[in-house]
This record gives C-alpha cells, sequence and structure tokens, in this order.
C-alpha cells in the first residue's frame, strides 16, 4: 500500500463537501437533496463508482463547477467517493440534507479552506483516509476576536 496527498482545486469563492457513499443512485438524491435546500442553487458533483464501468457520474445546476467536480474526482479516484462544489451557498444550508442522504456513509469535510486529501492506493484501488482542512490554529481567541466572530456571523445572516 502506497499513501498519496492529493490537493483539490476550487475557486475561492466555493465551498465543498466530501464525502463518501455506496451506490449509484447518490447521484440523483444528492442533486435532489441540494436543489431542495436552497432554491437556484449552483453547484456540480461528481461520484467515483467503485463497481461494473467505475465511471464517474456527474449531476449539477452548473456546468463550469460540474466540471470542477469531475477535475477533483479523477484526481482523487477513490470508489464511492463524492464531491459537491457549490457557489454562493454555505454547507450549512445543505449539509443536514446531505447527510439523511440514504446513500452518504460518511462526510469527510464541508469547507472554503484549501483541502488536502490523504489516499490509501493498493493494487486493488483508492480510498480517502481522511483531509486536511485549511491551517493550524495560531492561538486562542481574544475577545476582540469573539465580537469580530459574532459581527460576522451578523453580517452572512446568521445571528440576529
Amino acid at each position: 500500500m502506497e499513501l498519496k496527498l492529493e490537493r483539490l482545486t476550487f475557486p475561492s469563492d466555493c465551498n465543498i463537501i466530501l464525502g463518501q457513499s455506496h451506490f449509484i443512485k447518490t447521484v440523483e438524491d444528492l442533486y435532489e437533496a441540494m436543489v431542495n435546500s436552497v432554491p437556484g442553487i449552483k453547484f456540480g458533483l461528481a461520484f467515483c463508482e467503485a463497481s461494473g464501468p467505475c465511471l464517474i457520474r456527474k449531476d449539477g445546476t452548473d456546468n463550469e463547477l460540474i466540471e470542477l467536480a469531475v477535475k477533483n474526482m479523477r484526481t482523487i479516484a477513490a470508489g464511492h467517493s463524492f464531491i459537491i462544489i457549490m457557489r454562493d451557498a454555505f454547507p450549512i444550508n445543505v449539509l443536514p440534507a446531505v447527510k439523511d442522504c440514504r446513500e452518504v456513509v460518511n462526510i469527510f469535510c464541508a469547507t472554503a479552506n484549501p483541502v488536502e486529501v490523504i489516499i490509501a492506493q493498493s493494487e486493488q484501488g483508492r480510498g480517502i483516509l481522511g483531509v486536511i482542512d485549511g491551517s493550524s490554529p495560531q492561538g486562542i481567541e481574544l475577545d476582540t476576536d469573539i465580537t469580530h466572530r459574532k459581527k460576522f456571523l451578523l453580517d452572512i445572516g446568521y445571528k440576529r
């Protein structure tokens, strides 16, 4: 077995959800979860099939984001993994519906941060072991940081 580290690529104005599921119907059900969570949402999703023709399945509402999702799945190339790349929406808006999808087994990350995926590769194929999501902590928040955090949540509509 060999360990690999693969960096995901997506625009800075996008968020992603990287996960694992177990069935070809994942693409249809994740599509429904996304469009039913945020009307007019812009997203692309791709899913690596793990048996049969082992295709990268794809769908979404934005061609650029669909192609980016496919590109990232080609990089990861791990069976039964999926990625959703969304623009003008946050994972918090869709994550409950994604998690409730019957095919979803695991969510590795939901983020806008730079992401590196830790992959195990064997003769059989590839699997995701985990992710490195963003950077390591630089310190502990002070009162001014707490004020800034609360103001940010107000500014984006998550607090009153």
